[in-house]
C-alpha cells in the first residue's frame, strides 16, 4: 500500500512538473495576471468609492453623466494633451464641422460665400433619392434662409 502511495504521488508530481515545464505561462502567468487585473480592480473600486461620496456629500447634486464624462476625460487627458472623450451629440457635431455631412439627409455639404454647397450625395439616401446633385447650392431650409448660419446650425435647422 505504501509502496502504491509513493507511486501515486511520484506520478502526479512528474505530471506537474511537466506541465510546469511546458506551459509555464498558463499555469504561472495566470496567477500574474489576476494579480494585475485585481489591483485594477482595486483601483476601480476606489474610483466607485470616491463617485458615491462625490454623489452623496457635494455641496450641490452633480450630473452623474457628467461626472462620468470629466472622468474618462481625466483619465484620457493623463495619457497625453491631445486625448480627449466626446459625448455621441459633440462627436455628431465635430463631423458635421469636419465632413459636413448631414447623416440623416445622406449628403455631404461644405459652406461657400455663406451657403451651404453640395459635396456629394451618398447613395441610397434621402438626398439621393430626391436628385440632389455634387455642386447644388441650399439656400433654404424650411422656409428660413441659411446665408449667415454656421455649418453646425444648418445642420440642425435640417432635421
Amino acid at each position: 500500500m505504501r509502496r502504491t502511495s509513493l507511486i501515486f504521488v511520484g506520478a502526479i508530481a512528474g505530471v506537474g512538473l511537466t506541465l510546469i515545464a511546458t506551459h509555464p505561462r498558463t499555469l504561472l502567468g495566470g496567477s500574474i495576471a489576476t494579480a494585475a487585473s485585481s489591483a485594477a480592480y482595486q483601483q476601480l473600486n476606489l474610483f466607485g468609492d470616491v463617485y458615491e461620496r462625490v454623489r452623496a456629500d457635494y455641496v450641490e447634486k452633480p450630473d452623474d453623466s457628467k461626472l462620468v464624462a470629466s472622468a474618462i476625460n481625466g483619465m484620457l487627458a493623463g495619457l497625453d494633451p491631445h486625448s480627449s472623450y466626446m459625448d455621441p451629440g459633440s462627436l455628431r457635431d465635430l463631423q458635421v464641422q469636419t465632413r459636413g455631412e448631414f447623416g440623416g439627409l445622406g449628403i455631404e455639404v461644405t459652406m461657400e460665400d455663406g451657403l451651404v454647397k453640395v459635396v456629394a450625395p451618398i447613395d441610397d439616401t434621402p438626398a439621393a433619392k430626391a436628385g440632389v446633385m455634387a455642386n447644388d447650392i441650399i439656400t433654404k431650409l424650411d422656409d428660413e434662409q441659411v446665408h449667415g448660419l454656421t455649418l453646425d446650425l444648418a445642420s440642425r435647422t435640417a432635421k
